[in-house]
């Protein structure tokens, strides 16, 4: 009993903390269901009521693949300092409706840590209308790290890197500018 509520107390600490968790949803809405697994993948939140918050699968919010209403999720801390992995912990997924009490207490969190919104106090509608809120409820229990790397592929994008930059251009910035008399 001890240990179960150490740790709790460890996920709910480590999570409230960290402004970014790793999230893998088994996509499947049963335990032991067949389903797909998802990637990880890095998501905002924030803890409330004894759960992760998320926000998602909107129009300028971010992707939740694989984290479907009643199926499980793997939740991986890191440090917020260092960067290293702290605790790793499953959880079940409950989607909020909205305009629920639920969801109406989640959003309130969740519009306070939203950075970079474009459309501020309209945001929460947009929510209701376009993306879907859940919660990361912890089940009892955590996992134990991996030794190893737990480094992957990247997933595909349209994203580019920079090219280089021209060669005059440190030639430019950098020149030493004449002394004035």
């Amino acid at each position: 009993m001890t240990e179960q509520l150490l740790d709790r107390a460890l996920v709910e600490e480590a999570t409230k903390k960290s402004g970014l968790i790793w999230v893998r949803g088994s996509g499947a809405p049963a335990p032991g269901a067949p389903g797909p697994e998802a990637p990880t993948q890095a998501l905002w939140h924030v803890w409330h009521d004894g759960a992760a918050c998320l926000v998602g699968d909107g129009p300028g919010e971010q992707p939740l693949p694989g984290l479907v209403d009643g199926g499980d999720a793997v939740v991986i801390v890191r440090s917020k300092d260092k960067g290293g992995r702290v605790v790793a912990w499953t959880a079940k997924v409950v989607e909020l409706a909205p305009a629920s009490p639920a969801w109406e207490a989640a959003v309130a969190e969740l519009k306070g840590k939203r950075l970079n919104a474009t459309d501020g106090e309209e945001m929460p509608a947009r929510w209701a209308r376009e993306c879907r809120v859940l919660r990361l409820e912890p089940q009892v229990g955590t996992l134990p790290l991996p030794d190893g790397s737990l480094a992957a592929v990247p997933l595909p994008t349209s994203a580019t890197t920079r090219r280089p930059i021209p060669a005059a251009v440190p030639r430019l910035l950098f020149k030493k500018r004449g002394r004035r008399r």
